[in-house]
């Protein structure tokens, strides 16, 4: 039997690590689950009302492959009272998640060999859902002196691109570009011809001032949201993206074809979370604490560099004088101290095995006694 070589992708570490922190629970160990991006609150109580309400109620059949218009005009109405921008409901797409979206716009944006940008280190699967589909992964090195993000100058650097994948704030650093460096990005990017794809999923968890939506800038930008981070419905999976009108139909039919619909209560549930701010702001003031909690215990690790965490609840460290193997150190960690943190080779394939990722996701205490153990085996 003959595989096809798409298949043929690095595995998501981080879900690795994930993977070997479950079983080991399952044996009865305690965990530290400081690996996986996700928070650990529920959705928000409007949401799960509201999709009660429906499971009652509703048929919960297929919906339109674009989405439920109440969905689609509550997200236009978002950006008008989030962002003062003006997005249309025609251009809003809900998706099965991001990841549906990162698919979707891959699929619609780029033929086989383009080349497509994206910093190093950033969030794995823009690599490997790329390169799954036969597109050349452009990794650019990005570190203090661009504040983790690619700019106008580095793009230059790489030669011709189709294409440009940026996240702000940043996984897996928290870095965020700032109004005046969108901006330029986005000038830059239609200037050149360059089709510009903003991860903005974790937006609302900022701890200085508010991440910027390319959406502003360009509306040939392509813009992927999602419900997972601040609105805490991961396994709902869904999310939505603003595409380009000249992308709109397009996507709908790959959409159509690939998914015929996201979960339709789960667009109903997420229609709902727009109207629990309140309830979600509290969840942004407990990752603030908990953000507060590993910055302190960063020295005990002997830790001095790291990414400025501007916003999402991740900090990506600099372990070198721990290891040179980020991979080993993350098993090792975890099989000690039942910490489980992800390894930078995730994120950078180059330069990752000195770096690892924190996610301070959890309560409060549990992060301060993973920080704590965390101190004693660096101390080994």
């Amino acid at each position: 039997m003959r595989l096809s070589r798409r298949g043929d992708i690095p595995p998501f570490v981080v879900m690795e690590m994930s993977k070997a922190a479950f079983e080991m629970q399952r044996a009865g160990r305690r965990v530290f689950h400081m690996e996986v991006g996700q928070p650990s609150t529920r959705a928000p109580v409007l949401a799960r009302q509201a999709a009660a309400k429906a499971l009652d109620e509703d048929l919960l059949a297929y919906t339109d492959a674009h989405g439920i218009p109440p969905l689609r005009k509550r997200i236009s109405r978002f950006y008008a009272e989030r962002y003062g921008v003006s997005v249309p409901a025609d251009r809003i797409i809900a998706t099965t998640g991001s990841s549906a979206a990162f698919v979707l716009t891959f699929l619609a944006a780029f033929d086989a060999g383009a080349r497509v940008a994206i910093a190093a280190p950033a969030y794995p699967c823009y690599r490997n859902v790329l390169g799954a589909v036969d597109v050349e992964v452009v990794p650019i090195p990005v570190g203090p002196e661009t504040h983790y993000q690619v700019t106008p100058q580095l793009l230059e650097s790489v030669g011709p691109l189709a294409g440009v994948m940026v996240a702000s704030p940043s996984n897996p650093t928290g870095s965020i570009i700032d109004d005046a460096a969108m901006k330029a990005l986005a000038g830059y990017c239609a200037a050149a011809g360059i089709t510009l794809i903003s991860d903005e999923i974790y937006h609302g968890l900022e701890y200085a001032a508010p991440a910027v939506t390319a959406a502003a800038y360009d509306e040939n930008a392509i813009v992927i949201n999602s419900f997972s981070k601040y609105f805490s419905m991961t396994g709902w999976r869904i999310g939505w993206m603003i595409a380009p009108p000249a992308f709109v139909r397009p996507i709908e039919k790959l959409a159509q074809n690939l998914f015929i619909s996201p979960p339709t209560i789960s667009q109903i549930a997420a229609t709902a979370a727009f109207e629990a701010s309140e309830e979600l702001d509290g969840h942004v003031a407990r990752y603030r604490e908990n953000r507060q909690i590993v910055l302190a215990g960063l020295p005990d690790l002997g830790v001095t560099t790291f990414a400025p965490p501007d916003g999402a609840f991740y900090v990506y460290a600099d372990v070198s004088h721990l290891t040179g193997d980020s991979v080993q150190f993350c098993k090792d960690l975890l099989d000690a101290t039942g910490v489980a943190v992800t390894p930078g080779v995730d994120f950078d394939r180059e330069r990752g095995h000195t770096s690892i990722r924190i996610s301070y996701a959890r309560d409060p205490a549990t992060v301060a006694e993973a920080m704590r153990l965390m101190a004693e085996f660096s101390r080994r």
